[in-house]
């Protein structure tokens, strides 16, 4: 059975593997994405053979993911382990190296997409348990029968709900990859299994979402994630669609800022010399250990950097009021960063509010939430109270429809939205940039992460040259021991491949 085809309603059929190729061909010619029109459609048109009478049909995204079959040939995961030059802290836990799960989709017509799934330690959560998920869909999607795209996603929500779903009760209704005016867009898939999943964890149908829930159900949304892209990017090289052209096709380039991890003073200097050097304009730091410290941390960066934007990343690492004496003591300096993230702990609502009110009234600064986002509800909560400038969003934590559908609610609000990476190689961040690129919404940005890597497992990808640069904290200038940049301006972007993601990995040689 093919992976291709189209189920009209009064006849349907599959593509054959032998005519597969001129078929490809065909939809190639045929199929275009219009970003350009106030309605995101793809558009159907006449082979070019100059006429101009034709009408041109337009196919609702909606529509073409109900006729869209997907047969999957095979699919399978890995352990994806690469070393970090220096250790990163995300949320509350410190990362020594990255030891996530690479997936791999390969359809019946031999088009493969890639997907990546960031593991991030809980309680009985690690690469181990999450390659086994990721086995248990895998196994699940190559013995499916056809199905349409639509179809298969809903399956992998269900499967693997996540957090963002903890809000919804059974009977709701599924709103399923329709069209936006920014372009093509997958949208998100609602699922009614909360009462299950509280039934299956607590014995009950109805609980309050509390710590317990949040890891319980948080933790899936990676393995989720991981199955999106995949399946999506094996879709798009189906049909010789870029990523970036099918989230919207608004640009296939972006900027994106750089990380410079919780480290010393010192450290801190160099690596924002070094990427002064290679023209990044923006630069997100962490923060949140010792307030003298980090003070010292900015200055040695502004002495480096001189002219840098700065993202100040505190992890929820101070009280609020910590956080407004850090602003205070940077505007004596004249250090002004543009925005303030998570400056307190992720339930601190008041303090969140407290904070953000000072630095937008009195300094002029953005606040940012990215651990207060936590599900839908979070969001509404942050919004509807004013309580923040800027969301951050992460496709390991809500995936790739979760995320689209956050877009779309945050967009209308009126706040900003930030992109961010964690410990992730370029599978992960390739598609974040494809996606930011294609939607062109996203204020900030920073998919730098694999930049913090001791070495680039991922073949193609990004347009540029590769700038190796020693890491003066390591002794061996051999190959793992560089910073890998992907741009040729060091925080430029640009997405020259034809079709899906373009990024890849060499199963035979990986070393596992």
């Amino acid at each position: 059975m093919a992976s291709l085809g189209f189920c009209c309603p009064t006849n349907s059929f599959l593509f054959s593997r032998s005519s597969l190729v001129n078929h490809r061909s065909n939809l190639q010619t045929r199929f275009i994405v219009s970003s350009s029109t106030s309605s995101s459609e793809l558009v159907t048109q006449s082979a070019v053979s100059g006429s101009t009478e034709r009408p041109r049909t337009s196919l609702g995204l909606k529509n073409l993911t109900e006729i869209f079959w997907v047969d999957v040939h095979c699919a399978e995961g890995r352990p994806l382990n690469v070393g970090l030059q220096e250790p990163v802290t995300v949320g509350c836990s410190r990362l020594e190296k990255v030891e996530n799960v690479a997936v791999r989709v390969e359809l019946s017509n031999g088009c493969v997409g890639w997907g990546e799934v960031s593991v991030v330690p809980w309680v009985n959560w690690n690469q181990a348990t999450a390659l086994e998920e990721v086995r248990k869909a895998c196994e699940f999607l190559s013995q499916g029968s056809p199905v349409t795209l639509n179809l298969v996603l809903h399956q992998i929500s269900e499967m693997f709900p996540g957090s963002e779903f903890a809000s919804v009760r059974r009977g709701a209704a599924l709103e399923c990859l329709r069209p936006s005016i920014e372009g093509i867009v997958f949208v998100g898939i609602l699922s009614s299994i909360y009462r299950e999943k509280s039934k299956e964890v607590y014995g009950s149908e109805s609980v309050s979402i509390g710590e317990n829930m949040i890891c319980t159900l948080t933790k899936e949304v990676p393995v989720r994630a991981g199955l999106e892209m995949a399946l999506v990017d094996a879709v798009a090289n189906s049909i010789d669609v870029p990523l970036w052209r099918l989230f919207g096709g608004v640009s296939d380039s972006l900027s994106t800022a750089a990380t410079i991890p919780t480290t010393s003073s010192a450290k801190a200097f160099d690596l924002a010399a070094k990427y002064y050097k290679l023209g990044f304009k923006t630069l997100e730091i962490k923060l949140g250990r010792n307030l003298n410290a980090d003070i010292e941390v900015l200055q040695a960066v502004r002495a480096a950097h001189p002219h840098c934007l700065f993202i100040l990343d505190a992890n929820e690492g101070y009280t609020s009021k910590e956080a407004i004496e850090v602003l205070h003591k940077l505007n004596e300096k004249g250090v002004i960063p543009t925005v303030f993230e998570q400056p307190v702990h992720r339930d601190e609502w008041r303090g969140l509010g407290d904070v953000s009110n000072v630095a937008r009234h009195k300094y002029g600064v953005s606040v940012a939430a990215d651990e207060s986002c936590r599900d839908l509800t979070d969001i509404k909560k942050l919004m509807e109270e004013n309580l923040v400038d800027v969301i951050n969003i992460k496709l390991s934590k809500f995936g790739v429809l979760g995320v689209l559908e956050i877009v779309e609610m945050v967009k209308k609000s009126g706040l900003e939205l930030m992109i961010d990476s964690v410990a992730e190689t370029r599978l992960a961040t390739g598609v974040a940039g494809h996606l930011a690129a294609g939607l062109g919404c996203f204020r900030y940005v920073n998919i730098s992460a694999p930049s913090l890597l001791s070495e680039d497992p991922v073949v193609g990808g990004y347009e540029g040259t590769i700038t190796l640069i020693p890491n003066p904290y390591l002794d061996s200038y051999v190959i793992w021991s560089l910073i890998y940049i992907w741009t040729s301006a060091g925080s430029k972007y640009k997405f020259v491949n034809s079709r899906g993601q373009g990024g890849f990995l060499k199963w035979d040689i990986f070393s596992w």
